[in-house]
């Protein structure tokens, strides 16, 4: 046997202390194998076989177990070593013993990565998989006895001779996967897969160090399926599924579910719980996740580690399905190139109807527990990079998507989707050219951080509305787009929470309740539509610290909170034409304001950059330190169709407020607009008007219909030209009160007819200098404007 010129030269020892000493000899070795002489002439043996005793290492960097064991009573023995596979194949298994072990230096060659300790076990059958399990074929041998890879839990592709993707490795991914001793598997080379596959196991880590993976040459998907990954981690049912009405309502908050029959249910188990349709849509379900029991109430009640986000009426039914999840399935540190798809449409590859089967993506769990996903970077995919639905408990962190094949196509283009999870985390992940980042459907109680989208016309960050609730948005940028997938899904999210966000629009403007934006930008895209623009509902909205470069748009789709409406120390540029609160519409005509019924105070803000923009019918509008600028001093008309309007302190520069009558009931598509008239405006707390605007007055009511309250207090009015007036009041009927004001240049207008019987003006205790008086109304019993008043 050719000798190593690295090992021990054991010739010549002595063969009596040879038995003594603690190390197994060669010759103790060939004795215990029964090969005898045979195997040191090599007449049996394939070329290269040595002792692992004449091997100086004991440990590769791979990882691999080293060349020497430890008896019972600690000392070392030798095992058998051999430089590549086919040398182990050689090995004549008539000859080997039970529990022999062997060392392969690599797959193909000494040393090239596939390394790995074998032992023999006599009577296996396993199938031969060219990795983990090796059968020495040939002769008339017997067909039992494999080699068999000792390995503590963790495998390597290489092991089976892949080395890149020329070869493709599904054989060896579900050799792997399917070994419940494995519980990580390893790459250290790029490699290609051409199926889809689909693992019901749990407990393992996939981790691709950073490889490319491919899927040249991948079989077709089935239609309209983004589940047909290259790994698919998928739960089971168990058992038929039980259903149970409700004999009372469920409110929000609770963790207790109502059940038909409790003994069914043991504590640990999983099941999807699924609330019937609401009878608007066949998707608009508020309860539909995968739900631990964590106690049995009693007969009839069960606990779950879920709270509702959303009431349950008595009458609705809930059906129960006992699942078995997939558990910890991980897949971390790919490169992932999908298969090219022709354009939508083409015929030039496939026919139209398998386009959408020819794209590729790598990840997809269903009905799984905290399976996480770390480290994918992703180009060329068609269906979503990570695709989740009914899921748990998981994260999702420091992945990328770069120009996806497709993202027209609903579904298309993402990087991660979550339909009905739970507890998901999504961190330190980014987009370009993407349709989504991060898709949530039916979705409660996650958490988004840290990530990013650019080319982000299609929206990184969106909900489909389907009763989505207490989502957490912190440190991300691209653009926002929540509950907005239309009536089919239920329009409805709640308790949505966004921090520190930068994005060209920001759309919550549907059913969406308790919505807080704190440190949120919208900004101008050149060339991308409404950019620049924020839009929400309100219904418990609550923004602080915002700015929106182009609009801020105001509509109320929606009345379930019971927290007040409050913008703060934020900043709006306005847009001509535009509204902060909507219109209502009939056809292409507006007819008034979409009704806010509720109140809303805006405080520590601006507005700037206003020209002819609209406020609707709010029902209280409370404005404090809050001031509105006109583009010019030709613009900055601000129509404002709320019933009340408290301003307090802030004030009007080169801007008026023109008082519309005020809009309330009408349907949600906008029909049947019905205009009550009253309308009151209050002025105090030391606000300052001041310039001109093209409406030429401060405050102005003109509609013969309007009927308007006047409270003018502690304020001053400097209008910068003659011509502009301090208030404008042409028409309707009026009840004006003007006490401790200070009005400086400019005119006042208030006409006769505006002050019939059962109205009034009153004017005193003001400080008037240089204001033009023609134009106010002869003073008589329920007309005093003189008496009081200092007139400089």
């Amino acid at each position: 046997m050719e000798k190593n010129p690295q090992t021990q030269n054991h010739a010549g020892t002595d063969p009596a202390k040879e038995e003594q000493s603690p190390a197994i000899s060669r010759r103790k070795m060939l004795k215990a194998l029964g090969l005898g002489g045979a195997l040191l002439t090599g007449s049996a043996l394939a070329p290269g076989l040595v002792f692992a005793d004449d091997k100086s290492s004991s440990r590769n960097d791979d990882g691999d177990h080293g060349t020497t064991e430890l008896t019972s009573n600690g000392n070392a023995r030798s095992m058998l070593y051999v430089p590549h596979v086919q040398a182990l194949l050689a090995l004549p298994k008539g000859q080997l013993k039970e529990g022999t072990k062997v060392h392969v230096g690599g797959y193909y060659a000494d040393g090239d990565g596939g390394a790995k300790l074998v032992c023999w076990r006599a009577s296996s059958t396993k199938a031969d998989n060219g990795g983990t399990v090796h059968e020495v074929k040939g002769g008339n041998q017997s067909q039992t006895g494999r080699w068999e890879t000792v390995h503590n839990g963790v495998a390597d592709f290489r092991w089976f001779g892949l080395f890149g993707p020329d070869k493709n490795a599904d054989d060896a991914l579900e050799a792997m996967v399917n070994d419940e001793s494995i519980h990580r598997i390893e790459a250290h080379t790029d490699l290609n897969f051409t199926r889809r596959h689909t693992f019901y196991r749990s407990n393992l880590e996939i981790n691709f160090h950073g490889h490319e993976v491919t899927t040249e040459g991948i079989e077709l998907n089935t239609r309209d399926n983004p589940f047909g990954a290259v790994l698919f981690f998928q739960g089971t049912s168990i058992g038929p599924s039980y259903s149970t009405t409700l004999t009372a309502e469920l409110a929000e908050g609770t963790d207790i579910l109502e059940v038909s029959n409790s003994s069914v249910f043991q504590v640990d188990e999983w099941w999807h719980v699924q609330v019937s349709n609401l009878p608007q849509g066949n998707a608009q379900r508020e309860l539909d996740y995968l739900l631990k029991v964590t106690e049995i109430i009693d007969a009839t009640h069960i606990r779950v580690n879920y709270k509702l986000g959303w009431p349950l009426a008595s009458g609705r039914q809930i059906t129960y399905q006992k699942k078995m999840p997939v558990f910890r399935c991980h897949v971390r540190n790919m490169k992932f190139t999908g298969n090219p798809v022709p354009p939508n449409g083409s015929t030039t590859q496939r026919p139209f109807e398998t386009w959408d089967q020819i794209g590729s993506n790598p990840v997809a769990y269903e009905f799984a527990v905290e399976c996480d996903v770390s480290g994918i970077r992703a180009t060329g995919v068609f269906w979503p990079v990570v695709m989740r639905r009914y899921c748990s408990h998981y994260v999702t962190e420091q992945c990328e998507l770069i120009n996806p094949e497709e993202r027209d196509w609903g579904g298309t283009g993402y990087l991660t989707q979550q339909i009905n999870v739970l507890y998901g985390h999504v961190k330190d992940c980014n987009t370009s050219n993407a349709r989504h980042l991060n898709d949530f459907t039916c979705a409660a109680y996650c958490l988004v951080e840290n990530c990013h989208g650019d080319g982000d016309d299609y929206g990184p960050f969106v909900t489909h509305g389907q009763f989505e609730h207490d989502l957490v948005y912190i440190g991300n940028s691209g653009l926002l787009s929540f509950a907005n997938s239309g009536t089919h899904w239920g329009d409805s999210a709640k308790r949505v929470t966004v921090k520190k966000h930068r994005a060209t629009r920001i759309v919550a403007n549907k059913r969406l309740t308790d919505l807080t934006l704190e440190d949120c930008h919208a900004y101008v895209k050149e060339g991308l539509s409404n950019s620049g623009s924020i839009w929400v509902n309100v219904d418990g909205l609550n923004m602080r610290g915002c700015t929106a470069e182009a609009m801020i748009t105001l509509s109320k789709g929606s009345s379930r909170s019971k927290r007040k409406n409050i913008i703060d120390s934020c900043g709006f540029g306005m847009l001509k034409g535009y509204e902060i609160a909507r219109p209502i519409r009939q056809g292409t005509e507006s007819v008034g304001y979409t009704p806010i019924n509720g109140d809303l105070m805006i405080q520590n803000s601006e507005f700037y950059n206003v020209e002819d923009v609209n406020i609707g019918s709010i029902n209280r509008l409370t404005l404090v330190n809050t001031w509105f600028k006109g583009a010019s001093p030709a613009a900055g008309q601000v129509n404002i169709g709320s019933k009340e309007i408290v301003i307090q302190g802030g004030g009007l520069i080169d801007c008026g407020f023109v008082l519309t009558g005020a809009w309330d009931k009408t349907n949600r598509d906008g029909t049947n607009p019905e205009l009550l008239t009253d309308q009151s405006i209050t002025v105090g707390g030391g606000a300052v008007f001041s310039g001109t605007n093209g409406a030429k007055a401060f405050l102005k009511s003109s509609d013969p219909t309007n009927n308007v309250t006047w409270n003018l207090g502690d304020y001053s009015s400097q209008p910068s030209t003659p011509d502009t007036a301090h208030f404008l009041i042409q028409g309707g009927t009026n009840r004006f009160k003007a006490i401790g004001s200070r009005f400086v240049g400019g005119q006042y207008i208030a006409l006769d007819n505006a002050f019939g019987n059962g109205n009034y003006f009153f004017m005193t205790s003001c400080i008037e200098q240089s204001v033009n008086r023609a134009s106010l109304p002869a003073e008589k019993n329920n007309v005093k404007h003189s008496e009081g008043n200092m007139i400089i």
